[in-house]
């Protein structure tokens, strides 16, 4: 399969050829929907936590006779029926991650990648180095791209990262970072040419 190369201004550099057993596979929807709930689940943090009756503070005492208030008989102080009392089935500490194994993983980034390669939605470009950190520059690239909602990808590239941290709807990853979730929330990808290669071997 062959993909067109862009510089950052979106003008043709020239035209490579990419795997189609990695880049052109049949989108498996089933496979990314399980990692993509195993990776938000793996987000939660899991400490929500409540007090049952044996953890909550109070006297033993008993509240009011047993008998002559009309009332029902009281328990403790303690009771999940009594204002201040312990809570029943409340939650309590837990993991929620769920294991992916590498294969399923990459099967699903391979997934993720093709979906945005059939949709025209993904963009290469020969480099992405920027002399100084400047929104603007950033923002420059985008438009040219008539684009709002990205993932960039590139290596190593500080001035990049610094640059788009503060615009709305822009996340920044380097190739071992790439992931189903990151790929699929965002409309579009853009990648250099040199972070491509590395995603390439990452996932072949």
């Amino acid at each position: 399969m062959k993909i067109s190369v862009y510089d950052s201004k979106k003008k043709k550099v020239e035209d490579i050829d990419l795997a189609d057993d990695v880049f052109a596979v049949e989108v498996n929807v089933p496979l990314l929907h399980q990692v993509i709930q195993s990776q938000l689940a793996s987000m939660r943090s899991g400490t929500a936590c409540t007090k049952d009756r044996g953890e909550v503070s109070g006297s033993t005492r008993k509240l009011f006779k047993q008998k002559g208030t009309g009332n029902a008989r009281p328990g403790s102080i303690k009771s999940p029926l009594q204002y201040g009392g312990g809570t029943v089935f409340g939650p309590h500490p837990r993991d929620f991650s769920s294991k992916i194994n590498k294969k399923m993983f990459k099967n699903a980034l391979r997934s993720a990648l093709s979906d945005r390669i059939k949709s025209g939605a993904f963009y290469i470009l020969d480099n992405m180095k920027l002399a100084d950190v400047k929104t603007k520059n950033v923002t420059q690239m985008l438009k040219s791209f008539d684009i709002k909602n990205c993932l960039i990808v590139d290596v190593d590239n500080d001035n990049l990262w610094t640059s788009a941290r503060n615009i709305k709807g822009i996340t920044t990853a380097r190739p071992e970072q790439l992931n189903p979730y990151d790929v699929i929330r965002h409309e579009n990808v853009i990648i250099s040419k040199t972070a491509l290669d590395k995603v390439k071997a990452y996932i072949s």
